[in-house]
């Protein structure tokens, strides 16, 4: 008999449907015409074990006792999952083939993997395993991966960067907890502290942004515009560049403060005569944005539509479960395999059938033309976010869903575009011995931009000029300046403008700060690392962090606009700077990359982690956290069985369990 283990029902039920029929329907499994058995998890059926559990001593918070690591790592089964756990024990040791259906992701190798560990699978079994990967519901996707199937073993060092993971954010997330909320208490605190390897971070650049903008103080700065005119009378403008004897009057940012430099300049230049110093031309192309992973879908969407990050995640998981309109939306690839190529006509008709409005550019489409995103070389276990070939009435999705659905279908789409070229022209214009720039960029070829035209603002005309006075002036268009043209200024403008405060984060820009956590890295030497391969959590938990935050208090929104509380900064301030910086965590997402890669191995990891945890409660405990505000707060019981175990929606997914047990230790 071949076992299959599917991550949770709806995937089991995907692949029993392109099996040998008729079939039997038991709970907790399929039983197939030709003996074999589909069976699957409902995500983490194990979760780590309790401190408690390891010692009985360890249920009541000590200082003495920190820091808790075990010698021997024990899981325990998750509440409510016991009993598909033991239909699996039993369907593992009847089986003669076991194929491993987890979601093709580091966690979905996991918890796959430790219930075969669990249910005390033979090592021969183990090592017969089979992987099979799944990124698209659809019959004919799911057929075409049942003909794919890889050894499991080649998966293994996914499975170890998951474990590394789950115990390291056990570790450092229980310990710290524990520690400050000791130290709170000292101080007359009556709450839980809860200090995450990510969820602290992240707080900490809400906290950071939001004191940098209270802290910001304005101040004024001058730029120099100047309205020149052609022989002919062809009007334009260009923007003063200060030179190197202008740099005691600029600041770090190479602004203007003195209004009388600028006013002079202004001066100096109404009604005199302009010579074209230089004119540059080029040709830019501009190739199709790549189909979406989920963080660059959720930052669209939050930006185009003012949808969270979780919103986004729960839309695809209805689009990709229930209506199996897109592929396997948990995806961090931004690239497709090139066998899927072949399935271009069939996924376009399907875009013109369950969106009308994309019709037109169906038509339009060239689906001869093959974009960069089709490189079997960047796609491992699962490929971007793209439509599948399934049809639906539109009546059956929300109008999120079709929202949604049409910013993956357009991103599809625009991979059969050409590309958009624009001609640039820069110009340098000397008057009175001062250097001015013109800039204008024409579109040439629309290319792929015009399915986008909807979200684009219009040119405006004349010039528009940016904060930066290094900046050019940019136009629409130029004249047809040559060198050594003679032109007329005829007259200075000045301009005087305030420097602006960081703006505060919103879910698309804390998406971005969290996928793009290098620029907020403080050592050159980690930024520089991390400029490929950085990230604070993972493409399937980083809403799930943004959420957790709002759920512990510890950030609110005002509009789109999110805010810490004074919970989160009184935390941010209690802790040291090393707990608030995403410097550490970011080297952990590498790390366990890394293992994914089997460049690093598990011990690498660990082993400095647990010298770090050390030195890390011994710090905490020098020190009783100042300024936290009073008043009743979740207990430490309460909190975790809020976020762990209680409070699903009737109808909550297994996704949804998964990354909630996994967000309690972040």
């Amino acid at each position: 008999m071949m076992l299959y283990i599917a991550e949770k029902p709806s995937l089991g039920r995907a692949i029993a449907a392109v099996m040998p029929k008729p079939q039997h329907k038991e709970q907790g499994c399929i039983r197939l015409a030709n003996g074999d058995v589909v069976s699957w998890c409902i995500g983490h059926l194990l979760e780590q074990a309790e401190p408690e559990d390891y010692d009985p001593q360890f249920k009541k918070w000590q200082a003495a006792h920190l820091p808790i690591v075990p010698e021997q790592w024990q899981l325990k089964a998750r509440k409510g999952c016991t009993t598909q756990l033991k239909l699996l024990k039993q369907l593992i040791k009847q089986a003669d083939q076991l194929v491993h259906a987890g979601d093709p992701d580091r966690e979905g190798q996991l918890l796959v993997d430790e219930v075969l560990a669990w249910a005390g699978a033979s090592h021969a079994k183990i090592a017969a395993t089979q992987r099979l990967l799944i990124n698209d519901l659809n019959p004919a996707a799911v057929s075409r991966a049942l003909a794919q199937m890889k050894p499991n073993n080649d998966f293994k060092p996914l499975s170890v960067s998951a474990l590394a993971r789950s115990r390291a954010d056990w570790l450092y997330g229980l310990n710290l907890t524990r520690a400050y909320t000791l130290q709170g208490q000292k101080g007359g605190y009556k709450g839980v502290l809860s200090v995450g390897r990510v969820q602290t971070p992240v707080l900490g650049l809400v906290v950071r942004r939001d004191n940098d903008i209270a802290d910001f103080v304005s101040k004024s700065f001058y730029q120099v515009l100047a309205h020149l005119q052609t022989e002919t009378g062809e009007p334009f403008t260009a923007l003063w560049q200060p030179s190197i004897a202008c740099e005691p009057y600029q600041d770090e940012d190479g602004r203007v403060l003195v209004r009388e430099l600028a006013a002079m300049v202004q001066r100096k230049i109404t009604n005199q005569p302009a010579q074209v110093e230089a004119v540059e031309r080029k040709q830019k192309k501009q190739a199709p944005p790549l189909p979406y992973n989920l963080s660059t879908l959720q930052i669209d969407a939050a930006r185009r539509f003012g949808l969270s990050a979780q919103q986004v995640l729960d839309c695809c998981q209805q689009l990709y479960e229930q209506h199996q309109l897109i592929t396997y939306p948990r995806s961090d690839n931004r690239y497709l395999p090139v066998a899927h190529f072949a399935d271009a006509t069939k996924v376009s008709q399907a875009i013109a059938v369950n969106q009308p409005e994309l019709q037109g550019a169906v038509q339009a489409a060239d689906l001869n033309r093959r974009s960069k995103a089709w490189d079997d070389s960047k796609v491992e276990a699962h490929h971007a976010i793209i439509p599948t070939v399934k049809q639906v009435a539109l009546s059956r999705l929300t109008a999120t869903e079709q929202k949604i659905y049409q910013l993956i279908a357009t991103q599809y789409l625009a991979q059969f575009y050409a590309d958009a070229i624009t001609d640039e022209v820069r110009a340098t214009i000397m008057i009175a011995k001062g250097v001015f720039k013109a800039l204008a960029n024409t579109e040439r070829v629309a290319g792929w931009r015009v399915l986008f035209r909807k979200e684009e603002v219009s040119n405006s005309k004349g010039a528009k000029v940016t904060d930066d006075n290094t900046d050019v002036a940019v136009q629409t268009s130029l004249p047809a300046l040559i060198v050594g043209q003679t032109l007329r200024s005829l007259q200075g403008e000045l301009l005087e403008k305030q420097t602006q405060p960081p703006k505060h984060f919103t879910d698309a820009t804390l998406l971005a700060a969290m996928t793009g956590i290098a620029r907020y890295v403080t050592d050159p030497a980690i930024r520089k690392v991390l400029k490929e391969t950085d990230g604070l959590g993972t493409e399937a938990t980083r809403a799930g962090i943004i959420e957790l935050l709002f759920k512990r208090g510890y950030i609110q929104r005002q509009g789109k606009q999110i805010l810490a509380t004074l919970t989160g900064k009184a935390l941010i301030a209690a802790l040291p700077e090393s707990a608030a910086l995403p410097d550490m965590t970011a080297q952990w997402e590498a790390a366990l990359t890394a293992i994914s890669q089997r460049q690093q191995s598990y011990q690498q990891f660990m082993a400095p982690l647990l010298e770090s945890l050390q030195q890390m409660i011994v710090q905490a405990g020098q020190s009783v956290p100042e300024g936290l505000p009073q008043g009743q707060t979740l207990s430490a019981g309460r909190a975790k069985r809020r976020i762990t175990r209680k409070g699903y929606r009737k109808n909550t997914s297994p996704y949804e369990k998964r990354d909630r047990v996994r967000l309690a230790a972040k």
